[in-house]
């Protein structure tokens, strides 16, 4: 294996590792600024060693043995449901493969680990943006935690928490945006990371 082939293999791991699904033949030349048939032949000799398959949708990435050994199925919910404690209740929308390690989890257990799609801009002061994928885990809230908030158990809402004079506060990380008093809070999930729309994994 060549220098470079090693690279392209790490590429082609790190993206489907993150990303949970294999990238494209264009993706990786445009990442490595080479044409596409040159990247197909040194993704032809990885394969040849053992290190990459050709997969069901015709992309070349990790065999799924390999793959699926890191990944986990995560729900994808659409808007922050009034009743999403009760996982049971819920229906996702979608689901996601992908490796938890992207946002600092290690094997997280079903119900404790979920996304929701983002709709709205009050939390693009955040990097939080309208369309964008956001990683969500079951723990207690602290003070600067983004969470999926149920307020007064009628309105849901994803906002930072801030304690301010004894007082619990919801903040959104856009000036436009009033803070939220809320009379009684849960929050349903903290944010761990996000997908961004068209784009990667942060945590």
């Amino acid at each position: 294996m060549t220098d470079r082939q090693e690279e392209i293999l790490n590429f082609v791991r790190d993206y489907q590792s993150k990303q949970g699904i294999a990238a494209s033949t264009r993706e990786i030349a445009r990442s490595f600024g080479v044409s596409q048939p040159t990247i197909l032949q040194h993704l032809q000799a990885l394969a040849r060693h053992g290190a990459l398959a050709k997969l069901a949708d015709g992309k070349w990435g990790l065999k799924p043995s390999a793959a699926q050994s890191q990944l986990f199925e995560a729900p994808v919910y659409g808007a922050i449901p009034a009743g999403l404690p009760a996982m049971s209740e819920q229906e996702p929308e979608d689901t996601i493969s992908i490796d938890p390690a992207v946002f600092g989890l290690r094997k997280p257990r079903p119900g404790n680990f979920w996304f929701l799609r983002v709709t709205g801009d009050s939390m693009i002061g955040a990097k939080i943006f309208d369309g964008d994928l956001v990683a969500l885990v079951r723990r207690d809230a602290k003070p600067g935690d983004i969470i999926a908030a149920l307020v007064d158990d009628t309105t849901t809402t994803l906002k930072h928490v801030v304690k301010e004079r004894g007082r619990t506060l919801l903040r959104a990380a856009n000036p436009r945006f009033a803070d939220i008093t809320p009379t009684r809070l849960e929050s349903q999930g903290v944010v761990v990371g996000v997908i961004r729309r068209g784009f990667g994994a942060t945590a």
